[in-house]
């Protein structure tokens, strides 16, 4: 494993976890030349799942993608990343477990949208804003009445 702060690809493993699901490992390390600790994950390599895009190409599933995508809505927000860690190894489970080979991009951004819709309304509100292409202020406020529709339900209930 590459130090993240070398470059140089010795290091020792200090401490290693397992996560609650034992889907993942994750290892503390420290660099044998500048001593740095980093941490990394390991995770078994599955089958590759594509996201179906708007026009019919498919592209792989990019983590990375979809957790940046997830970030910049919360930017500034109190979620840890660890929720949101938690989050893409539970959704990457499902594709596993139900054998998952394609999934349309309307259906991963629904499950995000749906997923940050629970966990921060300022969130959801950023992420659909850019996921579902509002065209003016008309539909950017009738999410946001939905939204505070919903909390006054739960008020009274």
């Amino acid at each position: 494993m590459k130090c993240p702060f070398c470059g140089h690809v010795d290091n020792k493993v200090v401490d290693s976890r397992v996560s609650k699901d034992a889907a993942v490992i994750r290892r503390r390390r420290q660099c044998l030349d500048c001593g740095q600790r980093f941490t990394t994950y390991e995770r078994v390599e599955e089958m590759e799942t594509f996201v179906v895009k708007k026009d019919g190409s498919r592209e792989p599933y990019d983590r990375g993608k979809v957790k940046s995508g997830i970030m910049k809505a919360l930017q500034k927000r109190p979620v840890s990343v660890n929720k949101v860690e938690e989050f893409l190894d539970a959704l990457e489970t499902g594709f596993q477990e139900n054998n998952v080979r394609e999934i349309p991009a309307k259906e991963l951004g629904e499950a995000v949208m749906t997923w940050l819709h629970d966990v921060d309304d300022v969130a959801y509100v950023r992420f659909a804003s850019v996921y579902r292409e509002f065209r003016d202020v008309s539909e950017f406020m009738a999410e946001l009445e939905k939204i505070i529709a919903a909390r006054k339900e739960a008020a009274k209930g």
